[in-house]
């Protein structure tokens, strides 16, 4: 038998003699029997708590995510709720995507959260990215936790940390929460004893309230009617959009939508995949050979959270080609400023935001109408910070990073590939009246800019 360094010993240890369930002792005592290279990384290190939150590998241990690990970051988060919002009724949001074990992950993150006081609006059903941030807004929340490991492999889950704006946190509260995580050094520390009264349930007619809000930013609603038969097909790749963004797209008006059966069902094993992943041409086999079946104008997927999204249309050979993202973030951008512009509602108060490895044209194009682009560093939720900065003084549009995420209007703070979708299967049907494809636009726009 492979000997184990002592200090992993301690920490496996006290796991074994401390207040675990029994199926976790006995999963620490095979790896301890069986498998001493899985202990030690299972329990080398304490799975960080970093400024987007947990994520890792699922399994026993502190250096996994399980329920233990989500109770002890979930008390470092109730912790620096009530140190900033001090005799005020707190609460928080919670969903999941997906992802195996994600409703016992969820679950865990409210019991911990109503034990601390804090009251918790918990969808009944998996939904989105977007409308966990959609949600933390409507309900006046202080905080949401969305569960999830967005495109990551079928082993790993996480746990991303929303504020009160809707916006993944940043400083200085990521920094702070990260602190307070920190002080949680032992599963004794958690408070456990769930309050279920302070749970209300967030039911499917909270779909509509969302999606009435998505319907008011189309632009196009004639080109729509005049191309409601185009042939959409779309895949959730077994995420939690398998709902929402039909539901988005027929809400726009849109009547001729395809759905990839084999990839429907939500199902966090990933069968069809090797990795969830909208931006790997892999992940799209299915749908662009489903789209070749209906003749598709225009095939759509998601990744399992929902709030990336991508976008596959026939090129000028008639072969299906996947659209990357800085393509897709200038098609949107442009066609969101040209009909701002038509229907006079440029007025020099509004902006875009880019991030600094998203192609410059964006730049460009929202300069070319007159409208202020601002960059900010790689990650969504600097555009949210942008946004709120700005909130009462100027009217954002739209804006994104080339990992396949968008964002138009501000009713959500962070990307939001439900109604992403719904705006780049407009701006296909608009410029299908035209008489021009994706890419006779985007040639140009790379003339014009």
């Amino acid at each position: 038998m492979t000997e184990i360094d002592p200090k992993i010993m301690v920490r496996a240890e006290a796991w074994l003699e401390g207040n675990v369930d029994e199926n976790t002792k006995k999963a620490i005592q095979k790896l301890i029997d069986e498998n001493p290279t899985e202990l030690v990384d299972s329990f080398y290190q304490d799975l960080e708590f970093g400024t987007g939150g947990l994520r890792g590998l699922m399994g026993v241990g502190t250096n996994r995510m399980n329920v233990y690990t989500v109770g002890m970051a979930t008390q470092g988060l109730a912790n620096y709720l009530h140190q900033c919002f001090p005799k005020q009724e707190i609460s928080v949001a919670i969903t999941h995507d997906s992802r195996n074990n994600n409703t016992l992950f969820a679950k865990t993150t409210a019991d911990v959260l109503t034990a601390n006081g804090i009251k918790v609006y918990y969808f009944r059903e998996m939904r989105p990215t977007p409308m966990l941030s959609f949600a933390v807004r409507h309900f006046g929340c202080k905080s949401g936790v969305m569960i999830t490991a967005s495109h990551n492999p079928k082993e790993y889950n996480g746990y991303k940390a929303y504020w009160e704006d809707g916006a993944q946190v940043v400083a200085p509260h990521d920094k702070n929460i990260i602190a307070e995580v920190k002080k949680i050094t032992s599963f004794d520390l958690v408070n456990w004893d769930k309050n279920d009264d302070l749970i209300e349930y967030i039911e499917s007619d909270f779909d509509q309230i969302y999606l009435d809000q998505v319907k008011g930013l189309s632009l196009e609603p004639a080109a729509i009617q005049a191309q409601k038969d185009m042939a959409i097909v779309f895949s959730p790749i077994h995420g939690a959009s398998g709902k929402m963004v039909p539901a988005a797209l027929r809400t726009f008006g849109f009547e001729n939508i395809h759905i990839v059966k084999e990839q429907a069902e939500p199902d966090g094993n990933f069968p069809t995949v090797i990795y969830p992943n909208p931006e790997e041409a892999e992940a799209l086999s299915m749908s662009i050979d489903l789209g070749k079946k209906v003749n598709a104008d225009l095939i759509l997927a998601c990744d399992p959270d929902g709030d990336r999204y991508a976008a596959v249309v026939p090129n000028e050979s008639g072969e299906f080609e996947l659209l990357n993202g800085n393509q897709t973030g200038t098609l949107l951008s442009y066609y969101l400023l040209s009909k701002w512009k038509e229907a006079g509602k440029l007025d020099g108060h509004q902006f875009m935001v880019n991030t600094i490895v998203t192609t410059e044209l964006i730049n460009r194009i929202a300069e070319g109408f007159g409208v202020q682009c601002f960059n900010v560093l790689t990650g969504f939720k600097n555009i949210a910070a942008i946004i709120r900065e700005l909130e009462g003084k100027e009217k954002f549009i739209g804006g994104g990073e080339e990992s396949y995420g968008y964002l138009v209007g501000d009713f959500v703070r962070d990307k939001d590939g439900v109604s992403a979708c719904a705006m780049v299967a407009e701006a296909v049907a608009y410029y299908k009246t035209q008489g021009k494809s994706v890419f006779d636009v985007l040639a140009e726009i790379y003339q014009q800019f």
